[in-house]
């Protein structure tokens, strides 16, 4: 008597894989998403809320005077938030210019800027939050054009990352130019972000 082959396990629509490797429906993306994109909505409030809070940080860092030990600590850690949010965008951006170049494929990007993701933005947020103790000067042009540029680099990553779920549909599927360009100005945003935050608070010598 034949024993009849067991019927192959179904995965669930939430488990496929991004990369439309499976062959699966996919519309006319040419790819599979994992989950649903972030609604728009979300990313507003989201950058409306940094926003806030980093208004809020200014007004506190104006009334907080640490001590010099306090301070000490402060900045060894604001250093170890820029090694480690600077290394990774590093890291993302490399990535995405072998791509467009044609070194690498497309879902080698998107799954180093999804490892990466929360390395990013822990040191994003530590870079502000040792930023309260380094007594920064608010008077100055230089402080607030880092500011500005930390607010932009905080706005270019929530825009990043609703175009990297864009660019999830064509993992499988040629990649509309326009969607190549703004892929090119959010990496150069971040880069310009990052390294003129950095070399500001050098030539500052605080946060």
């Amino acid at each position: 008597m034949a024993i009849p082959a067991p019927r192959p396990a179904r995965l669930p629509s939430w488990s496929a894989p991004a990369d439309g490797g499976d062959g699966g429906d996919s519309g006319d993306s040419g790819g599979v998403r994992a989950n649903p994109p972030t609604p728009v909505w979300a990313l507003v409030a989201v950058g409306v809320l940094s926003t806030a809070a980093l208004a809020a940080v200014c007004w506190v860092a104006g009334h907080l005077h640490a001590d010099p030990p306090l301070q000490l600590a402060a900045r060894f850690l604001h250093l170890v938030a820029l090694v480690v949010g600077l290394g990774s965008v590093l890291a993302v951006d490399w990535f995405a210019l072998l791509w467009m170049l044609g070194r690498r494929r497309l879902t080698d990007v998107l799954r180093t800027a999804s490892a990466l993701q929360v390395p990013i933005w822990l040191g994003l947020a530590g870079l502000v939050a040792t930023g309260l103790f380094l007594r920064p000067d608010l008077a100055s042009p230089l402080t607030r054009l880092k500011l500005g540029l930390v607010l932009a680099i905080t706005l270019n990553g929530l825009y990043a990352h609703r175009l990297g779920q864009r660019l999830d549909r064509y993992t499988d599927a040629r990649v509309p130019r326009p969607l190549r360009i703004q892929s090119g100005v959010a990496a150069s945003v971040s880069q310009l972000g990052w390294w003129g935050a950095s070399l500001i608070g050098f030539l500052n010598g605080r946060s």
